[in-house]
């Protein structure tokens, strides 16, 4: 799987990210999933300490401990934990992100994390302390690029106009075009690049059950499903074709719980590579174009 230089990275990383919060949560089985993951040369992880209450990065930092400089590491903050574990509070203070960079290095069991992404926001925010805790930690070594975690428009081009994020993550697949309008044109022009989550839809475009994603309804859903199906084209693999062809895509972060699952999604970007722009530019043609509603 050859690696991608993305302009603002002096990092090169795989097209295909382990999306690591459909981890099980069990040390054992999640790193055979790590291994095949590596094996099959995706070297890049994406975390969250607000994944299982911070037990999602311990288990990452456990797997790759022994091999740390050959992985490309991505983990998320801004979602504070309460002290009664009831649930969480959105906090993108700089104090707040100051602490808790140095609690996921330490459940991480590194020194450094690669990209430190802000888990969400919004144009209220405090970007500006925001910001300048990013560019502190790169500063000091604890990170080496920085990226925030959004959907939304109108976020997106205030952190453009005042940073340069290496990243932006967004949800992106046939049943949510949104991004096309906006948001990769805005990136494109730009150093950043989009970190794609949903490329496969939760599975409804592969082969789980039909159900209303968006303004899709269920039986919609089933009929562009169907017209992926009915290419003749692996269905990951267009999946994966879709979003690796868009020029403000980087890389598409994909979640995986097994060893069978990673095998089938490296076998997939395998086959990928010979289906072409225009068999996918024409399947796109039929599936409407979705935009965003609010936060523009």
């Amino acid at each position: 799987m050859d690696k991608r230089n993305l302009p603002a990275l002096d990092f090169a990383i795989s097209p295909i990210g382990l999306g690591c919060m459909s981890l099980k949560g069990n040390l054992k089985e999640d790193q055979e999933t790590i291994d095949a993951a590596i094996s099959g040369g995706i070297s890049f992880l994406d975390t969250a300490d607000l994944y299982q209450k911070g037990l999602n990065e311990k288990i990452v930092g456990a797997a790759i401990k022994d091999r740390r400089k050959d992985i490309v590491l991505a983990t998320k903050v801004g979602n504070q934990w309460r002290e009664d574990g009831s649930g969480w509070d959105w906090n993108p203070r700089k104090s707040y992100i100051l602490k808790a960079v140095e609690e996921s290095l330490q459940r991480l069991q590194t020194d450094y994390i690669d990209i430190y992404q802000l888990h969400g926001g919004t144009v209220e925010d405090p970007w500006e302390e925001t910001l300048e805790a990013f560019e502190l930690l790169k500063s000091h070594g604890k990170i080496r690029a920085f990226g925030i975690s959004s959907i939304r428009p109108n976020v997106i081009r205030k952190v453009l106009e005042m940073s340069s994020p290496a990243t932006i993550m967004m949800q992106y697949s046939p049943l949510d075009r949104r991004p096309e309008e906006i948001a990769f044109p805005m990136i494109a022009e730009s150093e950043t690049r989009v970190l794609v989550r949903g490329t496969f839809a939760r599975g409804l475009l592969i082969n789980k059950p039909e159900e209303a994603f968006l303004e899709y309804t269920a039986p919609e859903v089933k009929e562009i499903r169907d017209l992926i199906g009915d290419s003749g084209l692996l269905p990951e693999a267009f999946l994966i074709r879709f979003g690796l062809m868009q020029p403000a895509v980087g890389s598409l972060v994909v979640g995986a719980s097994s060893v069978e699952q990673v095998e089938r999604l490296v076998f997939a970007y395998e086959q990928q590579a010979s289906i072409s722009d225009e068999s996918v530019k024409e399947i796109s043609a039929k599936i409407p174009l979705n935009r965003y509603t609010q936060h523009r």
